[in-house]
């Protein structure tokens, strides 16, 4: 089984890990000011603890949103630098969909809503169905809470569900909610690994975040505005 390097900066916590053969080896911290500067250390860690080196990787993965905006740029230029010099193959992993895989290893569920906070009284949020591998049901998507639509019963997940809980209490889809459920590179490596097999690498150059959003904060009238409503 190829061996993955992964990375995941799109939330308040930043993450490495390493999946080689059966063994994952993962690192993690909070704290969005210093994702960049605790990211490198963490790969040194976990390939350290292995007993391997970059070089000895198949491919690099990405956490590539959606999320913070200077998260998933900051991940996607640390993957673009480990991967360029060893021409290593890199896949950007959506980061709901490894939310997906973390609901399923924990909860067993096949069909899967994640929602991710967006800030600014938005949800970044996507469903998938797994077989004999993930599904797209409804592709990544930017909305109010109150504007989520799921297709059929499902499994929720991540911190979507607790933010904006009183919103959400109105739906009636979800048979189970697991808000702690939140993107990291143990679930990127995971859902890498099955991408590499279906030939979704791509150069390091190519790789590229994912952006739902063109504004990442509200003006002052907006602001005050929404403090009134």
């Amino acid at each position: 089984m190829p061996t993955i390097i992964a990375i995941e900066t799109s939330s308040e916590i930043a993450s490495a890990a390493l999946l080689c053969g059966d063994q994952l080896i993962a690192r993690a911290t909070t704290g969005v000011q210093t994702h960049s500067q605790s990211i490198l250390p963490m790969v040194q860690s976990v390939l350290a603890q292995a007993g391997i080196g970059l070089a000895q990787c198949d491919a690099v993965a990405f956490g590539a949103g959606p999320g913070s905006f200077t998260g998933v740029r900051t991940a996607c230029g640390i993957a673009q630098g480990l991967a360029f010099g060893l021409d290593l193959p890199v896949l950007a992993v959506v980061t709901l969909q490894a939310m997906a895989q973390a609901c399923r290893e924990v909860s067993g569920a096949s069909d899967v809503l994640a929602v991710l906070d967006a800030r600014m009284g938005e949800v970044y949020w996507a469903q998938y169905r797994y077989t004999d591998r993930w599904l797209t049901v409804t592709a990544p998507t930017l909305s109010a809470p109150s504007e989520l639509v799921a297709r059929g019963t499902v499994t929720a997940c991540g911190n979507g569900m607790s933010v904006y809980a009183d919103a959400f209490a109105a739906h009636s889809f979800a048979v189970d909610a697991r808000p702690d459920l939140m993107p990291h590179a143990r679930w990127i490596a995971q859902v890498a690994r099955s991408e590499l097999a279906q030939g979704m690498a791509v150069a390091a150059r190519d790789a590229q975040p994912i952006y739902l959003r063109n504004k990442i904060a509200l003006t002052t009238s907006e602001r005050l505005a929404k403090a009134t409503t």
